[in-house]
């Protein structure tokens, strides 16, 4: 049974006993279903996450012959110790089964971990939750993605701005102005960190207070173009540094064009602010139409180079974009800051109220809950296994607690 199937199944098991009237009876029960898939997916994910990561080491080794290596040997750790002959036979061409057997020798899988681990970056597999949900729908998404600082709710609703390198005075002030009002409106701004118009979106969502994250074409423990170095270490305080590539990865010229369909394809548009007709951004924008997402951009004059390209798009279908409203209007985003208050956490009962002021983002165990909340150890396991039905409170390792989203407290009204 592949992991998915397990986890899916256990969730449906779980969410019957919780049905049952019985809560208090239950929940142990409960408990013990879903530690028992929790564990199951922790074992399998430590155990086959070095392989992911050793095999995209490998160039060459991409979604396709991913999905061979899973679809024919099952799991990534028998496929990592697998001959000549099986590697063929799972249907990889000579070439790619000469880098394998060439490769595999000098890749310390123990040691690439704890690099990453050292560094503060963290990898997922297109099968992981925290993976971005609307990457994993575009065809050719990566299969591991290597992630530096965090993204969370807010992040869902995210616009991909785009440019020119060489950003005259009116795309640096139309960028300045249109990022700015979108991060007062909650929306994540993700770019390439690539010089003009990358530039000045990520620092106009800092300076606003928004989140942003950036897409990098080379490998996470370097930064390309170096300028930007104070900006990356900036970045993942609000927001996130991203990539397909591996440490050690440098940007190579075609990493870039690669890099443009992540940027579109986490993205619910992509707004190109100022191009010529050959420009990387107008890479990104038909790579967004492939990917049925949207296509915004800023007119300009008829006599300026850096506006070929928008107004192009503009003529070929893109919405002409004024201010930040056009936007939000197209994506029906009007109403997004009234959407993030709704996913925020509404303790129901004295009892969730007291648990959920014992959580925070840090682990806490549930016998350390029931001490500092005083309450006995039914009510608390009790309690948390239908808060946690409710998606307020995580499940992180054995009996381990997080907030799974923000909290609001109960307000009452004292009439005199």
């Amino acid at each position: 049974m592949g992991q998915r199937s397990f986890d899916h199944r256990c969730k449906i098991y779980s969410s019957l006993l919780i049905t049952n009237t019985n809560y208090t009876k239950t929940a142990s029960l409960y408990h013990f279903i879903n530690q028992l898939c929790y564990n199951y997916s922790l074992v399998t994910t430590k155990r086959e996450l070095p392989y992911w990561v050793g095999f995209n080491i490998i160039p060459g080794i991409g979604r396709v012959k991913f999905s061979k290596l899973e679809n024919y040997f099952g799991k990534l750790e028998t496929a990592w110790q697998a001959g000549a002959a099986d590697l063929k036979q799972a249907g990889l061409d000579n070439n790619i089964v000469k880098a394998i057997a060439e490769a595999r020798p000098h890749i310390d899988l123990a040691a690439e971990m704890d690099k990453l681990e050292k560094a503060g970056i963290r990898v997922y597999t297109h099968y992981d939750d925290d993976y971005p949900a609307r990457l994993r729908e575009i065809y050719d998404y990566p299969p591991v993605i290597y992630l530096k600082g965090e993204l969370n709710l807010q992040d869902e609703w995210c616009i991909a701005v785009v440019g020119s390198r060489n950003a005259t005075i009116y795309g640096k002030q139309v960028t300045q102005e249109i990022v700015t009002d979108l991060a007062h409106n909650k929306i994540t701004v993700i770019s390439g960190l690539a010089r003009g118009i990358d530039t000045i979106a990520h620092h106009a969502a800092l300076e606003a207070g928004g989140r942003t994250a950036a897409i990098c074409a080379c490998g996470l423990d370097s930064v390309y173009p170096a300028e930007n170095a104070a900006l990356a270490r900036r970045i993942p305080t609000s927001g996130a540094l991203i990539s397909e590539y591996p440490l050690g990865a440098k940007p190579r010229p075609d990493n870039f064009p690669r890099r443009n369909r992540i940027m579109s394809g986490m993205s619910l548009g992509v707004l190109v602010i100022e191009a010529n007709e050959t420009s990387g951004a107008i890479i990104t924008a038909h790579m967004a139409l492939e990917q049925n997402r949207e296509v915004f951009a800023v007119p300009g004059s008829i006599l300026s180079p850096m506006s070929r390209g928008t107004n192009t798009l503009i003529q070929e279908g893109a919405k002409l974009v004024r201010n930040c409203t056009d936007i939000l209007q197209e994506l029906n985003l009007t109403a997004n800051v009234q959407q993030l208050e709704m996913k925020e956490v509404v303790p129901t009962t004295d009892v969730e109220d007291q648990l959920l002021k014992q959580l925070n983002s840090e682990p806490l165990h549930i016998d350390e809950i029931c001490r500092s909340s005083g309450l006995p150890i039914a009510t608390v396991s009790s309690n948390l296994a239908i808060m946690e039905l409710k998606g307020m409170v995580k499940q992180v390792s054995t009996m381990n607690y997080v907030l799974a989203r923000e909290t609001r407290e109960k307000y009452s009204v004292k009439v005199n």
